[in-house]
């Protein structure tokens, strides 16, 4: 019966869409906001920033992270396509950056040391959403405020910047947008 409830609680879990979770060894995680001019959180991402438009990356701002934090991260995927797929993973930006200007260029490696790594189109820097014809996806943008800076290469992939920062975590935000074709 215990194996059944864990597997119950596990898959209720994993059903939710929820962002990603990084472990953070016990310590409280705080939030940070993440916003955008582009859309608001839960509303349509608009076609500019997907393979129907320019498929350029979105304008985001958060807010000040705590103190102690060292780099930002940022991962965003979509929970609702067949196997989680990942849109853009992007890391040691500077602590004191407030937020990032539409179209970031899409490059390894981008001003102030901050590193793209690969999205799961196989390229590096931000791919927007294109997904099929059907319901609404969920595109969740997750900022990460890191105790560390990442010793990761341009185009890591979204596991390595996920394992790296295991344990590091201060701060998340969370921005979800909505696209259907």
């Amino acid at each position: 019966m215990g194996f059944v409830c864990v597997a119950v609680v596990a898959l209720a879990i994993a059903s939710t869409g929820c962002a990603i979770d990084v472990e953070d060894d016990g310590e409280d995680v705080v939030a940070i906001s993440l916003t955008s001019t582009a859309f608001r959180d839960g509303e349509d991402i608009p076609p500019a920033y997907t393979c129907d438009g320019s498929d350029v990356s979105p304008e985001l701002a958060w807010g000040a992270p705590p103190d102690g934090t060292m780099s930002l991260a940022l991962i965003c995927d979509d929970p609702d396509a067949p196997r989680r797929f990942t849109h853009w993973v992007l890391f040691n930006m500077p602590a004191d950056m407030e937020g990032l200007a539409k179209g970031v260029p899409v490059s390894g490696e981008l001003e102030a040391g901050a590193v793209q790594g690969t999205n799961d189109f196989g390229d590096i820097g931000y791919g927007g959403p294109c997904p099929p014809v059907g319901p609404p996806h969920h595109y969740y943008f997750a900022l990460y405020a890191l105790d560390v800076s990442m010793d990761l290469s341009p185009g890591a992939s979204k596991k390595q910047l996920l394992d790296a920062m295991e344990g590091h975590v201060l701060a998340e935000g969370q921005l979800v947008g909505l696209y259907q074709r």
